[in-house]
């Protein structure tokens, strides 16, 4: 009962937030689109130099699609860093201490400057955000991504290229996760957010997953629908987002629940999508993974949802959303 009671409040109160789709996401409970900034920083390219993208801002490099993610918007990394600073100040400071940040890099890191096109400095944005993040450690994961780790017509990695991105960061942790698994490519085309948003010419990507015995075990709680289901959501395959089967998709907040786990150790990630078919890789690590997702629930209300209690603590964010950080609540 209770938890049907908390289910319908924070149905409540994400859509009295107002949903907005990351940048990163080709997926999301809306398609609210990030405005543009006009800031100026640094970098700077000359018309004559920069090669054409489409007016959508997506680019085809040796048949991989990228959205160009430019200028480096200072304000929005402060921004950023402000809500997790609150969301420590609120929530960990008091009950928990193991605390770590990691930054993915987006597509345009391994295609933008090399081709041409107008690039952020990757390594000013990382280091500013982690600068003001002094309560968590970093665990780099930038030099174990390569751009073929990345679909070709979508934003996102792919999980089958992943899984020395999960030991690191579970290394880092503390704690041993798996690296066998039985791979499975879904027999449908997956036509990435690229392929929406824009008019380009790109062959459809596959689309793989990772099983395990242990995974088949682990049951996913949504707290939006007070409802169980697997990690892999299978339906979803033939969907208008088919990486909506990495753990069904945008979600405010949802639990990993390991009934296997040989500790009772618990782990809850702040996150974006990219955090989909990260997670399930470090299920074994944990009795129980909370991901929080602050695009839809407003860290003022993760109180009412979320008990505190010596969890592990992860902040798993984009260069996508750093940068466009708006859409964070």
């Amino acid at each position: 009962m209770r938890r049907t009671r908390l289910a319908a409040v924070l149905l409540s109160a994400v859509i009295f937030s107002g949903c907005a789709a990351a940048p990163e996401s080709s997926s999301g409970p809306s398609t609210m689109e990030i405005p543009a900034t006009t800031e100026s920083t640094s970098e700077s390219t000359t018309d004559a130099e920069t090669p054409a993208a489409d007016e959508s801002g997506v680019y085809v490099v040796d048949g991989y699609a990228a959205k160009l993610n430019y200028p480096l918007d200072e304000k929005s990394v402060e921004y950023a860093a402000k809500r997790f600073e609150y969301v420590y100040e609120q929530y960990l400071r008091d009950n928990c201490e193991n605390i770590f940040v990691s930054v993915i890099p987006d597509k345009n890191y391994f295609l933008a400057e090399q081709n041409g096109y107008p690039s952020i400095d990757y390594s000013e944005l990382t280091s500013r955000l982690v600068n003001k993040m002094d309560y968590a450690e970093y665990i780099d994961i930038y030099p174990l991504l390569e751009l073929t780790d990345y679909y070709r017509t979508d934003t996102h990695w792919r999980q089958e290229k992943i899984t020395d991105v999960a030991e690191r960061i579970a290394s880092a942790m503390g704690v041993a996760v798996s690296q066998e698994y039985t791979q499975t490519t879904l027999d449908v085309p997956f036509y990435g957010v690229h392929c929406r948003q824009s008019d380009i010419s790109v062959e459809p990507d596959s689309l793989t997953y990772l099983d395990n015995d242990m995974l088949a075990e682990c049951r996913v709680f949504d707290a939006e629908t007070n409802s169980y289901s697997d990690v892999y959501n299978l339906e979803l395959a033939s969907g208008d987002d088919p990486y909506e089967i990495f753990l069904s998709g945008a979600k405010s907040l949802l639990t990993i629940e390991n009934p296997n786990a040989s500790t009772d150790r618990e782990l809850v990630i702040f996150r974006d999508s990219f955090a989909s078919s990260l997670a399930p890789l470090l299920a074994e690590g944990y009795a129980k993974i909370t991901l929080v997702d602050i695009r839809y629930l407003m860290p003022e209300l993760l109180g009412r949802f979320v008990e505190f209690h010596g969890q592990d603590i992860l902040f798993l964010y984009s260069t996508l959303v750093i940068n466009n950080s708006t859409i964070i609540k």
